[in-house]
């Protein structure tokens, strides 16, 4: 769409000129023989960009020029004057006009003062995006990484944002898949449009559909008002679409349709359409639902058109130091608080089941019971287990020799003793799966 220009100059001769030099150059212009009718006209259209001469009668130049900033102050404004009176357009800039073109002006000098006008302009629109991006990057949704798989990953979103396929991320629990699906939506076209999240798992069966699609006043019992579902709601912008895996297979065919058609119809409802891109996410194996049944084929085709996998924590333990002083400044900054080198080795030692989000929680905890400055192995929860050391060594082998199944016998006790005789909790502790405790519980017949 050609860029907007309002031209004002009670000169018919010039104006006429002008006009014809800049539609040559591309602009689409508007044009007016005084100041009031050109403010007139930039209330009505508020173009980008305003030229126009100081010495008119009736209102001045300089009067329209405080009018235009006044409505709207983003708007770059070019006076036109007569080389005996730059002085004039001097005091005007400092008013707040962007240039100043002197009479007479070649077509030449006229183009390349507009093209550096809209230039001036598209960067201070992407300086101010990139300053509100920062902003939202600053809290605890950022993208934490250094790791080889985490800038694959990053690479790939990238890439992925800018398009306006489907995506489906997969990642185990607490792998941060909405912190993703926001990065998509923040380099996405879409960017400022809504971006609406949905836990499927969340909603109860009955009432997903109403949710995704909205209702019609009386179409249901409880429906005792119109409601916008979320696809409305995500119109023009994205919808995130978590836990994927739990939509009911009979919803799945409505989702379907209304993926490849933009258009659906609310509950009771007539179709609309809408302009929405879909984010899916999820922790199942849904290749494996689809050969039981539980998810539909063709569904899946539709929402992985571009699959994003994000790696466990546990696949990329060089992060935790990066991750733990985010989440450490996030929450301290500008005090002297830190963690010891021992904590740091252990936390990258740990398996994190959990991944990001209980890392997280481990700090936040670890800050709110630290006993100093410095957090050491003590203020490590209980429930990630405490390394031993030696003054609270409880096995002493004697030298002649000992039992393995005695001393494994003797790790299982200690374990469930400082676990109070919760299984997992020992499991997670002694660094084995939970079934692999439980055997070796029956097999030394430890009593509970």
């Amino acid at each position: 769409m050609a860029q907007q220009i309002l031209l004002i100059d009670d000169d018919t001769s010039l104006r006429r000129v002008t006009e014809f030099n800049l539609q040559e150059a591309g602009y689409h212009v508007l044009t007016a023989g005084d100041g009031t009718e050109g403010l007139s006209l930039f209330k009505r259209y508020q173009p980008p960009l305003v030229i126009t001469d100081v010495q008119m009668p009736g209102m001045s130049g300089y009067e329209v020029l405080k009018a235009v900033l006044n409505i709207d102050p983003q708007t770059l404004v070019i006076i036109v004057t007569a080389f005996s009176t730059v002085a004039q357009a001097v005091d005007a800039m400092k008013v707040g006009a962007y240039d100043y073109l002197a009479k007479p002006f070649s077509r030449d000098q006229l183009s390349l003062t507009v093209a550096k006008a809209f230039e001036y302009r598209n960067l201070r629109q992407e300086n101010s995006q990139l300053k509100a991006a920062l902003s939202e990057n600053a809290d605890s949704e950022q993208i934490i990484g250094q790791s080889t798989v985490m800038q694959q990953l990053l690479q790939r979103v990238e890439k992925v944002a800018a398009s306006q396929a489907s995506v489906l991320i997969s990642g185990e629990s607490g792998t941060g898949k909405e912190v993703i699906a926001k990065a998509l939506h923040r380099g996405s076209e879409r960017s400022k449009g809504p971006f609406i999240p949905v836990n499927c798992a969340a909603i109860p069966k009955d009432l997903i559909e109403s949710e995704l699609f909205g209702h019609i006043r009386g179409s249901f019992t409880g429906a005792v008002k119109d409601r916008k579902g979320k696809f409305s709601l995500a119109d023009g912008g994205t919808l995130f679409l978590d836990e994927i895996g739990e939509l009911p297979v009979d919803l799945q065919p409505k989702l379907l349709r209304a993926l490849q058609e933009q258009q659906f119809e609310p509950v009771g409802g007539v179709s609309e359409q809408v302009d929405v891109r879909v984010i899916a996410a999820t922790n199942r194996d849904l290749e494996e639902a689809m050969q039981s049944g539980g998810f539909r084929e063709d569904l899946y085709y539709r929402l992985a058109v571009v699959p994003i996998e994000i790696p466990p924590l546990r696949e990329r333990r060089e992060d935790i130091p990066l991750l733990l002083d985010f989440f450490l400044r996030a929450r301290q900054a500008g005090t002297t608080v830190r963690f010891s080198d021992q904590v740091i080795d252990y936390l990258q030692k740990y398996k994190w089941p959990g991944n990001v989000r209980e890392l997280e929680n481990v700090v936040e905890q670890m800050l709110i019971l630290r006993s100093s400055d410095i957090i050491e192995l003590a203020d490590l929860p209980e429930r990630i287990g405490r390394p031993a050391t030696r003054s609270n060594k409880v096995l002493n082998l004697p030298e002649e020799g000992y039992s393995l199944e005695a001393l494994e016998r003797e790790a299982v006790e200690e374990a469930l003793r400082r676990c109070q005789g919760n299984k997992s909790k020992a499991a997670v502790f002694l660094q084995i799966p939970r079934h692999t405790l439980l055997y070796r519980i029956e097999k030394y017949s430890i009593s509970q």
